[in-house]
């Protein structure tokens, strides 16, 4: 079941020091990105919320 998602409040989205970014870790296959981006309106399958405390860490 996919949920409607925010990446920012995602656990799969991290902070990646090499690159000075956040990127999602999540390894797609090439199928799952093609249904991803075409029924981009149903939200990503692997959104997971994370905990409050993370979440803030990242936006600081």
């Amino acid at each position: 079941m996919s949920v409607k998602s925010n990446c920012d409040y995602c656990v799969n989205y991290e902070y990646d020091e090499e690159y000075e970014c956040y990127e999602c870790i999540v390894n797609m296959d090439e199928d799952d990105m093609y249904r991803y981006i075409r029924d981009k309106s149903k939200g990503c399958p692997y959104f997971r919320l994370g905990d409050e405390y993370k979440i803030v860490q990242k936006q600081n």
